[in-house]
């Protein structure tokens, strides 16, 4: 039976660190399929086998990057919107914060652009129902004073699919990052699914 490992990013050692943003950097340089353990190791500057000690394989090492980064996200969003006075400025501070920060990534952006095929298939069918669960409950938190905890990751998967709808279909008249469009969105077609007729949060 094949050994599980945590990959917590508050259990991972300094060395693991170090190498996991390494792997980031080769990422956002050569993309998925080019970059190896190899070129991880040289970027962190520490032999193969210290790589392999921290994180036995490539696709573990992926696993426990995209863990940190989703951590990482998560962290933003609750902390944009930890001020904000209404549920509708919530929602806005996490979607500007998130696309923000996506479009700002560079891991992200180069995969999205030059190795389109390995997003995809999280995109569509079984896979995208997995990734938006997890995009719910990843923001779910930032709302969690205004929403119980069913709304909240209810909210957090409606959010997640016109964030990514956009992200990945730009449209000419809107802008997913401008806070203003997404403002205006919010108001017209996701608050009236969460607020009752009172102006209450359900």
């Amino acid at each position: 039976m094949p050994q599980v490992i945590d990959f917590s990013p508050d259990l991972l050692s300094p060395q693991a660190v170090r190498i996991l943003d390494a792997a980031l950097t080769c990422l956002g340089r050569v993309g998925l399929a080019k970059t190896t353990l190899d070129d991880v190791a040289r970027e962190a500057g520490c032999a193969r086998a210290t790589v392999y000690r921290c994180f036995p394989n490539k696709q573990q090492l992926l696993s426990a990057l995209v863990a940190r980064e989703a951590d990482a996200l998560r962290d933003a969003v609750v902390s944009a919107t930890a001020l904000s006075e209404t549920l509708g400025d919530a929602i806005t501070g996490v979607i500007t914060t998130a696309v923000g920060a996506l479009r700002d990534h560079p891991a992200l952006v180069f995969i999205s652009t030059h190795e389109p095929e390995v997003l995809l298939p999280f995109l569509a069918f079984e896979r995208e129902d997995a990734v938006l669960r997890t995009a719910a409950v990843l923001v779910a938190p930032a709302y969690a004073r205004f929403l119980n905890d069913v709304d909240a990751t209810r909210l957090g998967e409606w959010i997640a699919r016109i964030a990514l709808s956009y992200l990945f279909s730009p449209s000419e008249n809107f802008d997913i990052g401008d806070a203003g469009h997404v403002r205006a969105l919010v108001d017209d077609f996701v608050l009236p699914g969460f607020v009752n007729s009172e102006g209450v949060s359900r």
